[in-house]
């Protein structure tokens, strides 16, 4: 079983979703060594809170196989998933996974809780987790020093519009605030 084989294709679902502006995560499903079921990050897209890139995947191998349990098949996602996509992973019996990158604000294999090992789940999952992570992650990275950059480019360029504005404009807004002077006497109280 070659891990990181079946990884570097949610990978590559990953730049799929960042394609979109979607946070870079992918995921396939694969049962006896052929993907069932592929996925990724769509919920801005798909105005879809939960179309998540292990529920997408899911849900296609479901279609696929016409029928809603997976026994037998493994999950590999580039990112540990976060509660929801852990109930799904429970309810469609999926047998194993693999996961890259932790996600230590709301991952729930090992970062804020182990949700897998709880007593109450009638589904046992095998975990294997930190394959490509350092890629995955790097993805991940880059993509909100991406976000943050545009952000603060746009906040800048608001700035500088507004004084670009006020510069360009001077004259005239002088022009009516003399004119509001002449006409009442005073700068009205809402122009002050």
């Amino acid at each position: 079983m070659d891990h990181e084989y079946w990884m570097e294709q949610a990978l590559s679902l990953a730049d799929r979703a960042e394609s979109k502006s979607e946070i870079p995560v992918g995921a396939i499903v694969v049962l006896d060594n052929e993907i069932i079921g592929q996925g990724y990050n769509a919920p801005i897209s798909n105005v879809d809170p939960t179309a998540h890139a292990e529920i997408q995947a899911i849900r296609s191998a479901c279609n696929r196989v016409g029928n809603y349990r997976l026994p037998g098949s493994r999950l590999y996602v580039t990112l540990e998933p976060c509660s929801m996509c852990a109930g799904a992973i429970v309810h469609a019996r999926i047998a194993q996974l693999i996961y890259g990158a932790v996600e230590p604000k709301s991952g729930v294999v090992c970062s804020q809780h182990q949700f897998f090992s709880e007593a109450f789940l009638n589904h046992k999952v095998d975990i294997v987790g930190g394959v490509l992570a350092e890629k995955a992650s790097e993805k991940l990275s880059g993509f909100f020093q991406y976000r943050r950059k545009q952000k603060n480019a746009q906040e800048n360029g608001l700035i500088g519009s507004f004084f670009d504005f006020i510069i360009n404009n001077i004259d005239s807004l002088l022009a009516s605030l003399h004119c509001l002077v002449l006409k009442y006497g005073q700068i009205p109280p809402n122009y002050s």
